[in-house]
């Protein structure tokens, strides 16, 4: 399922969610290299984060390959401020184009609820505490973590728990077969945050990694925003928000209620 339009308009010129969107994106076109060698594999091993260099756990020197001609040389100094960088970085562009796009959908009206400035420490906090959640479950590993998913996961839980009964369209895939279909958002984040939990599993218990999608990120991340949404919100741009989801819904017959 990947969705790609919701029922909630905002009232708010969402200026934080396009800034993220095109300051990820200048990131990963001057600082990555849009994906080119060596720019990418340096981005990665310098401002990734990697949790057995920030716990001690891995020794200073050793090497990581992260391709197929390049490695990462592992200090024995901690860099602490790649928990927040690593949150720009991408591994390629299906990984950057996804995230950018799930921020669209749903960043905009989580923006809409609390304000600009609290949207940007929002985003910052859930970024973090996400990739600690990844680096506490596998604190072994040697492999460098990046991508805004954990940060975009709590906006997606944020969301659910903001406007749950708003209908998410999205687009199904099943074989050869696609169509669309709108359903609640509870039902499609919920369902999200399932997968991860289930692609969690095999590395519960597991002190290292293996590289590949940061599961535990994403399913902390989500609880995280779920979890601290109420204290980021403005009750009375909620409440507005929500006036206008039903000012629009009630003036166009095709759209229901998103609260009945």
């Amino acid at each position: 399922m990947f969705p790609y339009r919701d029922d909630n308009p905002t009232l708010q010129t969402p200026f934080v969610t396009v800034g993220v969107i095109i300051l990820t994106s200048v990131v990963w076109l001057l600082v990555q290299g849009g994906g080119s060698d060596p720019a990418l594999g340096r981005s990665v091993c310098e401002l990734g984060a990697i949790p057995g260099e920030l716990l001690g756990r891995v020794a200073a020197g050793t090497t990581v390959p992260i391709g197929p001609q390049l490695s990462c040389v592992l200090t024995d100094t901690p860099h602490w401020y790649t928990v927040v960088s690593s949150v720009f970085l991408h591994g390629g562009w299906l990984h950057l184009i996804g995230n950018m796009w799930f921020l669209w959908i749903f960043g905009n009206n989580v923006e809409d609820s609390m304000g600009h400035v609290r949207f940007v420490v929002f985003y910052l906090v859930c970024g973090v505490l996400a990739a600690l959640a990844q680096i506490y479950a596998s604190p072994a590993s040697a492999i460098p973590m990046v991508g805004a998913s954990g940060a975009i996961s709590g906006i997606m839980g944020a969301y659910v728990v903001l406007y749950p009964r708003v209908r998410v369209h999205l687009i199904v895939w099943l074989g050869f077969w696609v169509t669309t279909v709108a359903v609640p958002a509870y039902l499609m984040l919920l369902y999200w945050a399932l997968v991860q939990l289930l692609g969690s599993l095999p590395a519960l218990g597991q002190s290292t990694a293996q590289g590949g999608v940061a599961f535990l990120a994403h399913l902390g991340g989500f609880v995280v925003g779920a979890v601290l949404i109420r204290a980021f919100t403005r009750t009375e741009l909620v409440d507005a928000h929500r006036r206008h989801i039903l000012a629009v819904s009630s003036g166009a017959p095709w759209q229901r209620n998103p609260w009945e």
